[in-house]
């Protein structure tokens, strides 16, 4: 795996991955196998920002470390003694966490017309979408909202025409190869296949995202 560290301050180094497969790994290689001064690992589409306390851990040992798990392809130094994981593993296993589980309401405004365009009746659509197994990916686009993908998801959904000016909190979402809930209300073009009550972002909870990095998600539907 090639990557390429750029500068991100005294306290951070972004890493430039060549695809979001190589980030998935990348990432969990480096979660796998945290080195003491880490601070974050916040993934996105193709990039990884590692921000540390460089008086624990300078930025040089912090290259170091990527480069050598880049080097294994992504996989976790084996030779780096026990490790302590801080996220959830990458693949699927007897050892993985249980995922959070989103009840969802399967009647978005779009999900007729969007199981249409991908040739399937809605039926179909909703039992693909709960049979999946994801995984939050990224977060972004606003607090809360995380960029799921899943090996199980074979469409590639397009995104409305134009951009709907309000979509409600809780609203289960489709676009490119994601899925998607939206956490609060916002504009949005991705395609609404249904809605949720699940408490998405919650600045009290030690974790104030439910759909963080690197988290396994099932969907499951509820009339």
């Amino acid at each position: 795996m090639n990557v390429r560290l750029l500068p991100s301050g005294e306290a951070a180094l972004l890493v430039e991955c060549g695809s979001l497969d190589e980030v998935l790994a990348l990432h969990d290689a480096l979660a796998a196998d945290p080195r003491p001064g880490l601070v974050e690992l916040v993934p996105a589409a193709r990039t990884i920002l590692v921000a540390v306390d460089p008086a624990r851990l300078p930025l040089e040992s912090v290259a170091t470390w990527v480069r050598r798990a880049a080097a294994s392809g992504g996989r976790a130094d084996a030779a780096s003694g026990p490790r302590r994981s801080t996220t959830p593993p990458a693949r699927a296993g007897d050892d993985e966490p249980e995922p959070a589980i989103v009840r969802v309401v399967y009647d978005g405004v779009d999900l007729a017309e969007t199981a249409a365009l991908l040739g399937c009746s809605t039926d179909a659509l909703v039992e693909c979408h709960t049979a999946a197994r994801w995984r939050v990916a990224f977060g972004g686009f606003a607090p809360g909202f995380g960029y799921l993908v899943s090996d199980d998801w074979a469409f590639e959904v397009p995104r409305l025409d134009a951009p709907r000016t309000r979509v409600p909190a809780g609203a289960v979402a489709l676009a490119g190869a994601f899925a998607g809930v939206y956490p609060r209300e916002s504009p949005g073009g991705w395609r609404l296949v249904g809605r949720t009550d699940a408490d998405l972002w919650n600045p009290d909870r030690a974790e104030p995202a439910l759909l963080a990095p690197g988290r396994r998600v099932r969907f499951e539907a509820v009339r």
